[in-house]
């Protein structure tokens, strides 16, 4: 009997393997299907195509049979199938959607059109348009900065010995460096970290030499281009509703040679603050960065901000971790903390007391999953669902922990009691989100903005001076101001050197925001 059960169990067991490899194999025929549709089916694969002889099955209804692998039984179905592995994430094809090609062409067919015969024998079938093209991306490479060389014919008279020279062609300005170069120049820099010296190598190397010091001659002039920008940035985002901000430690050469002099009670840190503003409490709203490096930290700079803010507006959201630093000052705000610093401290001390802090990270987790649902709600209905669901979860923690407390359970001085004293000590800020409309969980939005300046300390180390970590600043805001908003940081940095003039008479029409109707009402009234 015992026998007959073992048998039929592994029967079972054997088919239900079967049914797993037959789901497998029509998921990753329906993929490719879907990779063929987005790629067009022109487009070359990984695996080169064999021609198939088509069955009663494909000439009846134009698709090709599943390709059925043998029943459960059989030698055949015993071997691993070494196509079931699955793609690793990140090792996918970008979809031509995902490129902004500089240029596209349209390729008409050489000698057929839409309503012609069909070209095929015997058919009587009409040409039309499926107006889905098989689209090709075609990648090109060059040096970050390349040189064109323009050589004018001077002509001199041989009495008067006056000259005669050619004029350049249409439309090249008569200056060295191009507005394309200078803003290749400061996203290279500022956007992506690349060092001075990194980037001179590789001009080296190709022909275009670019020393360290020009590359930076040629970002201070970006600078002073965008710097009416950078001041009206700094106003919108003083009138924000949601403000996070944070700051990491930065170098600074002349300000550590000044600290060599300053007396022993003198303030010595240096810090690089970023700050995002959103300007109104809702998704899909403009947001700003901004970006200050110097002797202040994350609380005199977002202090200095807050002083900006026009008069009749309330009084903003300041969303940032509980470090003293962060708080000082008298000036109007509502305070929120961040949960992700709360959850730290308990994450720190995970594998010393993995069954107490284990309670917490639960509470946290589900606080986020149901932030999870409110991704398309209204600031106002956001607060109501988590009024509604967060709120217990959030009472019945703090109801935990002080209980833990009273009944001496936690010593108040180990690295657990510490964790939950500060939970304890910070509970409003940290709450803060169940009692006003748009306030973020976290400062995480602050950190990621932070991590380019991480990444730039890294790879260039120091600013020489402070009017360098200013030059950086104004760039980074601009920068990632326009990532943040999805504005191709490259083409904005162009109209602003381009249009320099015109961006100090009216900063406000050239935020990342507002240029591209700017740039278009010129040419409407160029063009009239």
């Amino acid at each position: 009997m015992m026998a007959e059960l073992r048998l039929e169990k592994e029967q079972l067991a054997a088919e239900n393997q079967w049914l797993r490899r037959q789901v497998d194999l029509l998921l990753r025929q329906q993929s490719r299907r879907r990779g063929r549709t987005a790629s067009g089916p022109n487009a070359p694969t990984s695996e080169p195509s064999t021609p198939k002889t088509p069955t009663a099955e494909t000439q009846s209804n134009g698709t090709e049979p599943p390709n059925n692998p043998p029943p459960p039984n059989s030698e055949a179905a015993s071997q691993p199938d070494p196509s079931n592995t699955s793609r690793r994430r990140g090792h996918g094809r970008n979809p031509a959607d995902a490129y902004q090609p500089e240029k596209t062409v349209i390729c008409n067919h050489e000698s057929l059109r839409p309503g012609d015969r069909c070209p095929n024998p015997g058919c009587r079938g009409r040409l039309y348009d499926i107006q889905d093209p098989n689209v090709l991306v075609q990648l090109y490479g060059r040096p970050p900065i390349t040189a064109t060389r323009y050589e004018q014919q001077v002509l001199r008279c041989s009495a008067c010995q006056d000259r005669f020279v050619a004029a350049l062609p249409s439309g090249v300005a008569p200056e060295k460096y191009d507005a394309t170069a200078d803003a290749a120049l400061a996203l290279l820099k500022y956007g992506t970290g690349l060092p001075w010296d990194r980037l001179a190598r590789l001009q080296a190397m190709v022909g275009v030499p670019l020393p360290p010091s020009t590359q930076f001659e040629r970002c201070e002039a970006v600078a002073d281009a965008a710097h009416p920008v950078y001041l009206e940035l700094q106003r919108q985002a003083a009138g924000g509703e949601v403000i996070c901000f944070d700051d990491t430690w930065v170098r600074i050469l002349d300000c550590l040679k000044e600290n060599q002099d300053r007396g022993a009670a003198a303030r010595t840190g240096l810090h690089t603050t970023g700050m995002v503003a959103n300007l109104e409490a809702a998704d899909g709203l403009p947001q700003v960065v901004l970006y200050e490096s110097g002797r202040r930290h994350a609380g005199e700079n977002i202090g200095k901000l807050i002083n900006q803010r026009p008069p009749g507006l309330g009084p903003p959201i300041l969303m940032a971790d509980a470090e003293f630093k962060n708080w000082i000052g008298d000036s109007k705000r509502l305070v929120a903390k961040c949960l992700q610093h709360a959850r730290r401290k308990f994450t720190e001390v995970e594998a010393a007391f993995p069954i107490e802090t284990g309670e917490v990270l639960a509470t946290f987790a589900a606080i986020y999953r149901n932030e999870s649902q409110t991704r398309s709600m209204t600031p106002g209905r956001r607060l109501l669902y988590h009024q509604e669901h967060s709120a217990p979860i959030m009472a019945g923690l703090r109801e935990r922990l002080e209980q833990q407390f009273a009944a001496h359970k936690v010593e108040p001085n180990s690295a657990l009691g510490k964790a939950m004293q500060y939970v304890l000590n910070h509970w409003p800020g940290l709450t803060f989100f169940l009692r006003e409309a748009g306030a973020p969980l976290d400062n995480n939005l602050a950190e990621r903005v932070l991590k380019p300046a991480v990444l730039l300390r890294k790879n260039a180390l120091f600013y020489k001076t402070q009017h360098g970590a200013d030059v950086g600043g104004i760039l980074m805001s601009l920068i990632q101001t326009c990532a943040l908003n999805k504005v191709n940081p490259f083409e904005y940095l162009v109209a602003l050197v381009r249009q320099a003039k015109e961006v100090r008479r009216d900063p406000l029409a050239w935020l990342p925001w507002n240029y591209r109707r700017r740039q278009e009402a010129q040419e409407e009234e160029a063009a009239a």
